[in-house]
């Protein structure tokens, strides 16, 4: 059982960079723009983004899969809650912190894989319109951003 926890918290993971890119490309830039464009185009003095609400739609995620585990003995939703959550995490530390500087950490990270993913992301960035952009994913970043 501990093999096939672990696995379930791994693809959980790993599950959660496409779902990142799907959501990014299909939802954020499809039908809820409305909450991602601030994102993109800074036009507030807050903090706080709205684009921050998709953060809080998986945490909920997250949380309901602890709920089916706990009350449904579901033994999945403990790992899969896990992976969620630390892709959250992640997601939180490479992009919020590492490339949108929102809290001034790890700004001398400098190795290629660390500029690839700066590069994907202005890149990402240079379109401020709902379509025709590139680069949806976080982790998982074309070659051709790290030559």
């Amino acid at each position: 059982m501990t093999f096939l926890w672990i696995a379930t918290l791994i693809f959980t993971f790993c599950f959660m960079e496409f779902m990142a890119w799907f959501s990014h490309k299909y939802i954020m830039h499809g039908f809820l723009w409305s909450l991602h464009k601030d994102h993109h185009i800074k036009d507030h003095d807050s903090w706080f983004e709205r684009n921050d609400l998709f953060f809080i739609f998986y945490a909920l995620v997250s949380s309901g899969f602890v709920i089916l585990w706990g009350e449904a003995n579901f033994w999945p939703g403990l790992p899969i809650a896990l992976g969620i959550f630390m892709y959250g995490l992640t997601y939180f530390l490479v992009h919020d912190i590492f490339i949108h500087q929102r809290f001034k950490l790890f700004r001398n990270a400098n190795g290629k894989y660390a500029r690839g993913i700066r590069r994907a992301h202005k890149i990402h960035h240079k379109n401020i319109h709902k379509g025709e952009g590139e680069c949806f994913g976080m982790l998982w970043v074309p070659i051709k951003y790290f030559k």
